[in-house]
């Protein structure tokens, strides 16, 4: 038996020796598209055997550890591919340890990327604005250059003054465009750092400017394609990280980095930008465009992966004192980064916050405003990390924590990420401790469907916090998070595993993967340490500032928006308010740099908050440790949660949770 670990989705098992990866993927619940039947005729199932020593999993994964290379495969698979890893996984057979990417054209059960555009008040007011011209030829008596023809066309026409250069690259291509479109073009001018560039001209009227804001998380990339002009979002689409099976988290990223001088880095980047380029080309091709009518992308991402975005090796930012090599914002050509977009196009990068807290924070930061409010909020985008934004108009302060990997499932038993067939909603009866949930693509609960038909495949976030806060109502598991004794001697759930106590959520016959799908006392202490760190980040930012409460909270990010607020606050996750006070906002890191893409003054103000939020290294807080202990317990040791009691009252549980 050797241990099979499935990239992006995190799924990971033991796989007896000679299974195919295919077959082994559909036993760890990966669905791997083979439209074919097996018979090795369509080339559908690519997979890439990823190579090296991974510290997470203990295992060193090999293209030996699969059986050995089959003529079937040159069909499918070029040899600048076959360098690379790719097998197709109908063919390969486990032979070893292994660490499995699956391309996203191979996944045929599509993770679900809950990233969708927010509506929010944006003023539009852009870096790029198009112009149509009419332009007069040249004659014998008037042989004006192209260029200076088009600029006396934009002044008169437009009444543009200031002379603005032009791209090199779309200088070169000037002379033919402008006489194939017989001198009736549209000009594009960027204006981002106060010195106009033409950076594109399209022959005839251009009734549509594009724009792309992208927000690249750990785990996730989701993109907004925009009309510069109306504010319109013309298409969104998102992707798994093609990062993730370099590390499912920024620390594990930056230690490939270091631990590959050669070509970590490079590796890093270009599996981002490839990424980038592949979403541009679908999210403008659904709308009857092509990528290369991108004139301007924004982009946010946490501090590591701004750093491998831009090839920046990123070695400090894993070491004391975590300074990151850039603050402030940046304007890059989008060639230059090998994005394949119009010839002049720009990129905008959000500023940096901190080592440990990027653009993406920043990105909240703009979208959400506390620095115009008088109410004492804390803002959390939960994330594969955390990270947190307190205060109002006198004075924010920002900390961050590492919390993903648990509450996206990665050091869950049966944890996966948002996908069909993942619980996601959880109920359990107090009285009977029996169980009710929902999966991602099924309308009913799980008892309004036949136990055959439900496809159950694991747990993914929303469902996790659900599944602690649920126990812990009904008695299952007590405020240490310890299951409670005698429970397995009167509930047929409650049982002995191979990890300590366990329950079952969903048994095997309720399961596409024929086995029970459980939670685990191993899994309970996995979010506790998660929640914990949220928790007393809060804490020690509420004591830096002098809070007793808070007024609000806001949930931001894809994870913050599906998870139950009553439930998170059960299991302590945030300092008590009104519930009514606890909302989500959506992804507010891709809404600011929506925001940034429309409205250029959000690109001065993102610069200027930036520095002005004073970074709190929670590392280095004495009184961090305490937190955290008292933190871990449900919903806390001592702290009281008035508002959660309003709530639960009649469950029994007003005691606990007053603490």
């Amino acid at each position: 038996m050797y241990t099979v670990i499935f990239q992006p989705s995190g799924s990971r098992g033991k796989v007896e020796e000679g299974t195919p990866v295919l077959q082994a993927g559909r036993d760890l619940g990966v669905e791997i598209e083979a439209i074919c039947g097996e018979k090795r005729t369509c080339g559908k199932c690519k997979v890439r055997v990823e190579e090296g020593f991974f510290e997470r999993y203990g295992i060193e994964s090999a293209a030996d550890h699969v059986s050995k290379w089959r003529p079937v495969e040159e069909k499918f698979i070029n040899e600048k591919r076959r360098g690379e890893g790719y097998r197709l996984s109908c063919t390969a057979k486990v032979e070893g340890d292994l660490v499995i990417f699956v391309p996203e054209e191979s996944r045929a059960g599509g993770q679900v990327v809950r990233k969708a555009a927010t509506d929010r008040k944006i003023e539009i007011n852009p870096s790029i604005n198009t112009y149509y011209v009419e332009l007069v030829p040249p004659t014998l008596h008037d042989p004006l250059g192209d260029y200076e023809r088009l600029v006396a066309g934009l002044k008169d026409e437009h009444g543009l003054e200031e002379r603005p250069r032009i791209d090199y690259h779309v200088l070169r291509t000037l002379p033919d465009v402008i006489r194939e479109a017989q001198w009736k073009v549209s000009v594009a001018i960027w204006d981002g750092d106060g010195f106009p560039e033409i950076v594109k001209v399209t022959p005839g009227k251009v009734e549509r400017s594009l724009g792309l804001a992208v927000d690249v998380g750990t785990t996730t990339v989701a993109a907004y394609l925009c009309d510069l002009h109306t504010g319109e979002v013309l298409n969104t689409d998102s992707m798994m990280n093609p990062q993730v099976p370099y590390g499912e988290d920024v620390m594990s990223r930056i230690t490939y980095a270091m631990s590959h001088p050669e070509d970590g880095i490079k590796k890093l980047q270009d599996a981002i930008i490839e990424g980038i380029n592949t979403i541009a080309a679908r999210i403008t091709e659904a709308v009857g465009f092509t990528h290369r009518d991108i004139l301007e992308m924004t982009i946010v991402f946490n501090t590591a992966m701004h750093h491998c975005f831009l090839g920046i090796y990123p070695e400090h930012l894993g070491l004391a004192p975590y300074a990151p090599a850039l603050h402030h914002s940046m304007n890059i050509k989008a060639r230059d980064l090998k994005l394949d977009f119009a010839l002049g196009a720009n990129v905008f990068v959000l500023p940096n916050e901190a080592g440990f807290v990027g653009a993406d924070n920043v990105g909240v930061l703009i979208a959400e405003a506390p620095y115009n409010q008088d109410e004492k909020v804390l803002i959390i985008d939960i994330g594969t990390n955390g990270e947190l934004i307190m205060g109002n108009r006198k004075e924010l302060i920002s900390s961050s924590c590492a919390t993903g990997p648990a509450l996206e499932g990665a050091h869950i038993k049966y944890g996966m990420r948002a996908a069909p067939g993942a619980i996601e909603k959880i109920y359990i009866n107090p009285e009977t401790k029996e169980p009710r949930y929902k999966v991602i693509g099924k309308e009913e609960w799980s008892d309004q469907i036949p136990q055959g038909e439900i496809g159950t495949k694991g747990i993914c976030g929303s469902g996790i916090i659900d599944a602690i806060a649920e126990l812990f109502k009904a008695g299952i598991i007590d405020k240490t998070g310890k299951f409670v004794k005698g429970m397995d001697e009167q509930y047929e759930r409650i049982r002995r595993g191979d990890d300590g106590m366990e329950y079952v959520l969903a048994w095997a016959d309720e399961t596409s993967i024929h086995q029970d799908v459980v939670i685990t006392i191993k899994d309970v202490r996995s979010v506790q340490l998660a929640k914990g760190a949220l928790y007393a980040g809060a804490k020690i930012m509420m004591q830096k500032l002098g809070y007793e409460s808070l007024d609000k909270v806001i949930l931001a990010g894809a994870f913050g928006s599906f998870i139950d607020r009553e439930e998170s606050l059960v299991i302590g996750m945030f300092p008590d308010v009104p519930i009514a006070q606890a909302y989500a906002v959506g992804n507010a890191a891709g809404d600011g740099a929506r925001m940034a893409l429309l409205d250029k003054t959000k690109r001065a103000e993102a610069d200027e908050w930036a520095r002005k939020v004073e970074y709190i290294e929670l590392s280095v807080e004495p009184k961090f440790e305490k937190e955290f202990m008292m933190a871990m317990h449900l919903p806390h040791m001592k702290d009281k949660f008035g508002h959660l009691a309003e709530v639960l009252e009649g469950e029994g549980l007003d005691g606990l949770v007053k603490a």
